[in-house]
């Protein structure tokens, strides 16, 4: 049973949002939403894609107006912009980064808030501090770097220190973790606990139900833009919140995937495959009806190893065979000639178009199939339309621009665009980052219907139990080597880290 909000009265209370509704035209996607968030905790903020969350934390923090509610902050009514709420300690870091790429790290930390010395910056200042910032989160990016040389995980504690720079008591994380590794995670966590013992009040969202149930002092779940509840977080499992926020049981997320006979046929072969300092040895073999996962730290060279595959490296040596004919692409549409696709890990940079629309983005990858000398628009609508029932998108209006759309439902986007041209071996990096439960196992439906149609699928992951879930077999990568593929009782977590931490196999520690 839901808890009882408690009376602003009785506890420090920071912000309230009292029955907020909000509309996008015609289409309301917040319907009467309470939340009362307290100084000194963290308040998880749950629910599917779609479900909301976003659009909540939006009006919190003054991106967004409701259409009807009210906010409190400290005790008085507040209707604010973006810059207000910050101004006021209301600080939101973004899923997607708000950083300006053609600045540098401390230029960033310091927008709007630049550090001078008489009429001039003072630029030592600002480096000095902005790197005591990024050093208490353990990050030792270059403070004069620009913003665009960062790699992903950098830019998540760039965006942190910002934050922590501007004394924040109420601190909303949008998914912070999706591009950290687990020790970056732990730092962020012990900021969390320290800025909670300071008395901020933290709003934190994210589909890893393991953080919640480790972070979280209360949750506030979201369910089709309606509140189901708010609770105590010791009252609730992980399975209490993957069923509250799907509406069913999620007992069986990973389907059962039967086995390819032994006797399968190889559909592609990779004979020490090597990238000068990146991949040093690569060897391996996947057949028809196979999904072969690829596990290994950060860093480890599985996404490398794939994009030499497919023809977004060229300075590769070794030998790759595609049903037994030696291949050596140069792009992806020659490995999708050949029935090879690849789906990026980076759907926003890479994958999609967010700024276009939904048909064009479906069709990009497969424009032959719709296109003479002009595109056949009816075509392109009627295979979209069945593609969504397909792969259950859920829009209302196909002409919004993808970036638009929910995490969960870009994903599908995505998946659309590929599975259009019916390759017949299909890579996909990280193919539930950033999505909920119940899209989750939508996605591994899907998969395990790839492999019972007779399809090949090489699967990377960051999260152990999704390898080990779906996956017939595991090769591991350690510093830039295959150092094991392993199957039957050796499929287990330990077994896979010792592997990927170089304390067994190819790419061992001497």
């Amino acid at each position: 049973m839901p808890t009882t909000m408690a009376s602003p009265s009785t506890i420090e209370t920071a912000l309230v949002a009292n029955n907020i509704c909000k509309s996008f035209g015609p289409n309301e996607v917040l319907h009467g939403v309470s939340l009362n968030v307290v100084a000194g905790e963290v308040h998880a903020l749950l629910g599917e894609n779609g479900a909301g969350k976003s659009t909540l934390v939006k009006i919190l923090s003054g991106f967004e107006a409701p259409s009807s509610g009210a906010l409190v902050y400290e005790g008085r009514d507040v209707h604010w912009s973006s810059a207000e709420a910050e101004n006021s300690g209301v600080i939101l870091i973004h899923q997607e980064f708000n950083l300006a790429e053609q600045l540098t790290v401390e230029e960033s930390i310091f927008l709007g808030r630049e550090i001078t010395k008489g009429p001039f910056l003072d630029k030592v200042r600002m480096r000095t501090l902005a790197q005591g910032y990024l050093q208490a989160l353990d990050c030792y990016a270059d403070p004069s770097a620009r913003i665009h040389d960062l790699a992903v995980a950098d830019k998540q504690m760039v965006e942190l220190a910002k934050a922590t720079s501007r004394n924040a008591r109420v601190l909303i994380l949008d998914e912070p973790t999706a591009v950290l590794t687990g020790k970056e995670t732990k730092v962020l966590f012990e900021l969390i606990r320290r800025l909670r013992a300071q008395g901020v009040a933290i709003i934190y969202i994210s589909h890893k139900l393991e953080e919640i149930e480790e972070i979280a002092d209360r949750i506030t779940i979201l369910r089709d833009g309606t509140l189901v509840g708010n609770y105590d977080a010791n009252e609730l499992t992980k399975d209490d919140m993957a069923r509250l926020m799907v509406g069913r049981e999620l007992s069986d997320l990973y389907p059962h995937i039967l086995t390819p006979p032994e006797d399968a046929e190889i559909v592609l072969e990779v004979d020490n495959l090597k990238i000068p300092g990146v991949i040093f040895n690569a060897s391996f073999s996947l057949k028809k009806g196979e999904i072969l996962g690829f596990a290994g730290l950060v860093g480890a060279g599985r996404t490398a190893l794939m994009e030499a595959i497919i023809g977004l490296t060229q300075n590769v040596s070794g030998e790759v065979r595609v049903f037994g004919k030696p291949v050596a692409y140069k792009d992806l549409s020659e490995a999708r000639d050949d029935g090879v696709a690849y789906l990026t890990k980076d759907r926003k940079e890479k994958g999609l178009l967010l700024t276009h629309g939904l048909c064009p983005n479906f069709s990009l990858f497969s424009l032959q199939k719709f296109s003479n000398l002009l595109i056949d628009e009816t075509a392109e609508r009627k295979a979209f339309e069945a593609a969504s029932k397909v792969f259950d998108l859920r829009v209302g209006d196909m002409s919004v621009p993808a970036g638009s759309l929910s995490g969960g439902n870009q994903q599908k986007l995505l998946l659309a665009k590929v599975m259009e041209v019916a390759p017949q071996i299909v890579i996909i990096d990280e193919p539930t980052r950033g999505i909920d439960v119940g899209t989750k196992s939508q996605i591994y439906q899907f998969i395990k219907e790839l492999a019972e149609a007779g399809r090949s699928v090489i699967l990377i992951s960051s999260e152990m139990t999704e390898i080990i879930g779906l996956s017939h077999r595991v090769a591991v990568m350690c510093n830039g080597t295959l150092s094991g593929i392993l199957q039957g009782a050796d499929l287990e977590e330990h077994e896979i880290m010792r592997y990927a931490s170089g304390l067994k196999g190819n790419g061992k520690y001497e």
